[in-house]
């Protein structure tokens, strides 16, 4: 949740703190090298932990969920971030071009899925679906899809497996289609709302912009 600007912030302040209070251990409590320099380590770790909490209820508050539900999104992205790796490395194995670019879309949708939820947590409750079972089923499927098509044996038995199992993932595809939608519903409907902002004010101004012309022309 925490992005690169965060953790900027977070060592602007650690990192000047450290170093004032490596020079007050030396010169003010006149402590040895050693001391100050384990002192100021000490002062390292602890500033830095601590602004990283106040950054994370910060955010927290702003996004609108509690510390608990944050945990719990955390364990879950956790899990997501291991299927995806492993969606990721099975996909790459089959043989079949028209697999290829069916499980690399499927691919994608998952990373796009988890890095919004990963920047705002709260859409977490728009694509729970995905988290508790389709992204495990697109990691599973995949896993056996690139078990099965690179075996030697290509009887009917096979054949019938593999056509079975992209069937499956191609309904799997759509679904998580929906899951990025679900995510992304509550950013269209704001934009949608910002348009006709935009476009209401831009009525009401026409009548005045009008007016300016005419006075302009006389």
């Amino acid at each position: 949740m925490l992005n690169f600007r965060h953790f900027l912030a977070r060592y602007a302040i650690t990192i000047p703190f450290t170093f004032f209070t490596w020079f007050v251990f030396l010169f003010g409590f006149k402590l040895n090298f050693l001391e100050c320099s384990g002192l100021a380590l000490i002062t390292y770790f602890t500033t830095a932990y601590i602004v990283k909490k106040v950054q994370i209820r910060k955010q927290l508050k702003m996004v609108g969920i509690t510390r608990s539900e944050y945990r719990h999104i955390k364990e879950q992205m956790m899990l997501a971030e291991a299927q995806i790796k492993n969606l990721n490395r099975h996909y790459t194995k089959v043989r079949s071009i028209s697999a290829f670019k069916q499980l690399f879309e499927m691919n994608r949708l998952a990373k796009r899925i988890f890095q919004i939820v990963r920047t705002n947590p709260k859409k977490f409750y728009q694509a729970e679906d995905f988290f508790y079972a389709h992204l495990e089923s697109a990691a599973e499927l995949t896993e056996k899809y690139a078990l099965l098509s690179t075996q030697p044996i290509k009887d009917i038995d096979v054949h019938i497996a593999l056509q079975q199992t992209r069937d499956t993932l191609e309904d799997l595809n759509h679904t998580m289609q929906e899951d990025l939608r679900a995510v992304l519903a509550s950013d269209i409907e704001e934009l949608k709302m910002e348009l006709d902002f935009v476009q209401i004010s831009t009525q009401k101004n026409k009548p005045l912009l009008a007016r300016k012309e005419n006075l302009y022309d006389k």
